[in-house]
């Protein structure tokens, strides 16, 4: 899959319409930002970014509300991850530094219109998006993107939230405690599955070499999930407009609710990644 490539700023993308709108790759100066899937390898893998429309993360039992999703985690019995992954996009405009694509689903329960636009650009990698609920009923809506970003030796992670979520065995919330975020290595990081709520929209994660910051604005800058699989060297850290199963979790549903939209109404996030070099490559640091 050759997908679209996009440049700009010293930005380097592959988006690929016809597998999710998902990136192959991310490159900034001529280094991975995300781990680049192999050739003609569809995403799903632990390499690349993804969407997550019209629910990020899990759902138990695939329930929302009155509604049933496909479970398509069956040895955990969740609904993971939304519809749009799986499904083709079509570009609607395309320029050497920029891409915008939409897709419409009408199934049931949902039907909505997305919109994503990404542009490379001297003030960063940024991903619009907007989704519209084109259905005939108000309905939840919920959004997330979910990058493999590289981790080499010495990688750190820092932003703020003020609570973290305990999870169960299926990585589904349980209970949230105060915490002030995160700011450490792979210490303080390895082997997360973990959702953090009142995430002020800020990331850092520092490379040797190299400094990447994360902004996110609208429904994108409230919920924060972080993973960190000790065998692999990636970190996913997956901006998200709501608490997973947030539906299905009333105690904890007000550290993120799905957004309930009306027919017509739009779910709108930005996320913008700038980068840069914290020394020459080769250099001292």
């Amino acid at each position: 899959m050759d997908g679209i490539h996009i440049t700009g700023g010293g930005w380097e993308a592959t988006v690929q319409p016809a597998d999710g709108a998902g990136l192959t790759r991310l490159r900034f100066a001529g280094q991975d930002i995300l781990v680049p899937a192999p050739g003609g390898t569809r995403l799903g893998g632990p390499f690349g970014a993804f969407w997550m429309i019209p629910w990020a993360n899990r759902l138990d039992g695939g329930r929302l509300g009155p509604h049933r999703l496909p479970i398509n985690r069956p040895q955990d019995g969740t609904a993971i991850h939304g519809l749009s992954r799986d499904r083709a996009w079509t570009v609607a405009q395309a320029a050497p530094d920029r891409v915008s694509l939409t897709q419409s689903v009408e199934g049931s329960p949902y039907r909505y219109a997305a919109h994503l636009a990404m542009t490379a650009a001297e003030d960063g990698f940024t991903l619009d998006l907007a989704v519209t609920n084109t259905g005939q009923d108000p309905m939840p809506f919920g959004a997330g993107w979910h990058p493999w970003f590289v981790r080499p030796p010495g990688t750190r992670l820092a932003f703020r939230a003020t609570h973290r979520c305990t999870h169960d065995a299926r990585c589904l919330p349980v209970s949230a405690a105060p915490t002030a975020g995160l700011d450490g290595g792979e210490d303080a990081f390895l082997g997360l599955d973990t959702h953090f709520a009142g995430w002020d929209g800020a990331a850092r994660i520092a490379w040797p070499g190299l400094d990447l910051t994360i902004a996110a604005t609208g429904a994108l800058a409230t919920n924060l999930q972080v993973y960190a699989p000790p065998p692999q060297p990636v970190l996913c850290v997956e901006p998200s407009s709501h608490l997973p199963d947030a539906p299905n979790r009333p105690d904890l549903a007000p550290l993120g609710p799905m957004r309930v939209l009306a027919p017509g109404d739009v779910l709108t996030g930005v996320i913008r990644l700038t980068a840069e070099c914290s020394h020459p490559p080769g250099g001292a640091a």
